[in-house]
């Protein structure tokens, strides 16, 4: 089977895990997407069959500068329309791909809506994937990319039919590649195959609630290899408080001094990992003396520090809950505002804004979540229904099962 997602680490890492456990099941399982994307598939199982562009890692590049720069009305147009592109590029080149490597099937991750065209294209089954916030639409749940809190009222449903409004006009460059592809091949929406099933990564307990999940729809918990020890922890007295912000948003030197800062200033020690984005010089400047990687392993890490310092990744918070971790969110982008505000509703996260933050504002807020334990209590909470739900073990059962049991 083929995997169609988004070419970033975020959805891919847990991708791969999901994969190996297909693999153990008797698939075959291949990633498909421009040749830049091959640094990051890192699972030996799982294979990759790069588009007709081959190794364009400058192409690659450019897309991932866009995606760290979608803040403002002008990044989050940009943003969307290099996206748009990237669609339309697995559109026109991933069928042939498909087609060479003898796929049978798509896994199509909820956030790259081409993974079910193409499906549909190549007559297909296919099961989508969601590796962050589900995205489905509703009523009474707002758009993910919006902070709002959950409101089943006439006020909050009129509120969210106005940010779908604009969520629409914003992504009609990505719907518009979508709905060309469809006519030039006579797919009609109305008539197309749905999936065989949804298989989340997202617990139910960290959702808003919902009534119109589509059939066959599955919450679980993260897709995760086995947690190694933390081999070289350093004998700190300190509390340990993890500090990131993605793969994607790791160059925000002014907000990881303002994390540093903060942990300082109550007594606690940061462990940040800024996952390439900062210099030597620049790691050296940040102030109170943090632990500061390109990478950790960060469900390790997790596991022995008193909080986390979060921009909201869906992947990060997963461990940080997990590894019953209360949070202070500090969301930037994409679905990060929804996942923060989901967290605050279940009482995992205190939430303060990026924009303006100072460093007296943000040692308030995880004083505050070190201090009253019903943060960590919220966390534990649904770190038992997660570690209950099974992971991609248990996700990849449902997919090979549905591929089996198909009509």
């Amino acid at each position: 089977m083929a995997i169609i997602a988004p070419p970033t680490p975020g959805h891919l890492n847990p991708l791969q895990v999901l994969g190996a456990r297909l693999i153990a099941l008797g698939h075959r399982v291949t990633i498909v997407h421009t040749g830049g994307v091959a640094r990051y598939v890192n699972t030996p199982e799982v294979g990759f069959a790069p588009l007709a562009d081959g190794a364009s890692d400058g192409l690659l590049d450019t897309y991932l500068s866009q995606l760290a720069a979608a803040t403002g009305l002008l990044g989050i147009t940009r943003m969307i329309a290099a996206t748009a592109r990237m669609t339309a590029r697995l559109l026109d080149e991933a069928p042939a791909v498909l087609e060479r490597i003898g796929a049978e099937a798509v896994i199509a991750d909820a956030a790259e809506p081409a993974g079910g065209l193409i499906a549909r294209r190549l007559g297909l089954p296919h099961v989508v994937s969601i590796t962050g916030l589900p995205l489905m639409r509703e009523e009474n749940v707002p758009p993910p990319f919006l902070r709002w809190p959950y409101r089943p009222d006439g006020s909050g449903r009129a509120r969210n039919r106005g940010g779908y409004r604009v969520s629409d006009l914003l992504m009609r460059p990505i719907s518009g590649v979508l709905e060309q592809r469809r006519r030039a091949w006579r797919i009609d929406e109305e008539e197309e195959d749905g999936p065989l099933v949804h298989v989340a990564q997202c617990p139910r307990g960290l959702d808003f609630p919902r009534d119109e999940l589509p059939p066959r729809f599955h919450y679980g918990g993260p897709w995760r290899n086995p947690v190694e020890p933390w081999v070289d922890r350093p004998d700190d007295p300190l509390p340990l408080i993890f500090c990131s912000l993605g793969s994607l948003q790791g160059s925000r030197k002014a907000l990881f001094a303002t994390m540093a800062a903060a942990c300082a200033a109550v007594g606690a020690r940061a462990v940040i990992g800024h996952g390439g984005g900062l210099t030597a010089d620049e790691e050296a400047a940040l102030p109170g003396d943090p632990l500061v990687r390109d990478y950790w392993p960060q469900e390790a890490v997790l596991r022995c520090c008193s909080a986390a310092m979060l921009h909201g990744g869906f992947n990060t918070v997963l461990d940080a809950v997990a590894a019953r971790v209360p949070i202070v969110a500090v969301p930037i982008a994409f679905e990060q505002p929804g996942t923060a505000a989901r967290l605050a509703r279940i009482g995992a996260a205190k939430v303060v804004r990026w924009r303006g933050l100072t460093v007296r504002r943000l040692a308030r807020a995880l004083e505050e979540v070190l201090a009253e334990r019903r943060y960590k209590e919220a966390a534990g909470k649904l770190a038992d229904e997660m570690a209950n739900a099974g992971g991609a073990k248990t996700a990849a059962a449902i997919v090979s099962a549905a591929l089996v049991d198909r009509p």
